[in-house]
């Protein structure tokens, strides 16, 4: 097909009950955050294509990007959360974005229990990152707050933009244990990485 109108086309793969829909709008003052995917597809295929990645970390990054969130998004199907994200193009702090503006609150994490694939701060201190993670870092850097002093490729890591990644999970503190526990029976490896605050969709990294 050659025209010159731009052409634009969905595919149906799917269909949700509309009691089960998990929005990014439903996050509250209290939550948990989870996350269920470390970080660092973006930075570790970069250094692949520049011939700097070692075979362990490609490995580690392919795993990643192989494992589906299915077993992460029924666990928090049955537990019942707050409000959930895939983090993807836009990065964890681009992704989370969304939830705090959406929700109308402000998302603290806490960078020393942020996980990242083995290699990706190797790489990203050779400053190996993808064209994607400068851009979300300009775009999304006025909702961020850096509250310690974190070096400028620490802060770019959290901008990656990421392949396959994760889902980022806000969870009521009286139902995480019960997350907790779900996603441990379905084998899912999940890190408690932040926390849920009054605010005005701004997001805080200390």
């Amino acid at each position: 097909m050659d025209d010159r109108e731009p052409k634009y086309g969905l595919a149906v793969i799917g269909v949700v009950h509309p009691q089960k829909v998990v929005t990014k709008a439903g996050a509250k003052p209290g939550d948990i955050l989870f996350l269920t995917k470390p970080l660092g597809t973006g930075v570790i295929t970069t250094a692949l294509k520049a011939g700097s990645a070692r075979e362990e970390h490609i490995k580690a990054a392919t795993e990643v990007m192989l494992h589906l969130n299915r077993n992460a998004s029924r666990a928090m199907q049955e537990v019942g959360v707050s409000a959930a994200t895939d983090i993807t193009g836009f990065g964890l702090l681009g992704h989370a974005k969304d939830i705090a503006v959406m929700s109308r609150v402000n998302l603290r994490f806490y960078y020393e229990r942020i996980p990242f694939i083995p290699g990706a701060r190797e790489y990203a201190e050779q400053w190996l990152f993808p064209g994607g993670t400068h851009s979300n870092e300009r775009f999304f850097h006025p909702w961020v707050r850096f509250l310690s002093n974190l070096s400028e490729e620490d802060q770019l890591l959290l901008f990656d933009a990421q392949t396959s990644g994760g889902l980022l999970i806000a969870v009521a503190s009286e139902r995480a244990p019960l997350l907790e526990e779900s996603l441990k029976e379905k084998g899912e490896r999940y890190w408690i990485v932040g926390e849920v605050l009054e605010g005005d969709g701004i997001i805080e990294v200390i």
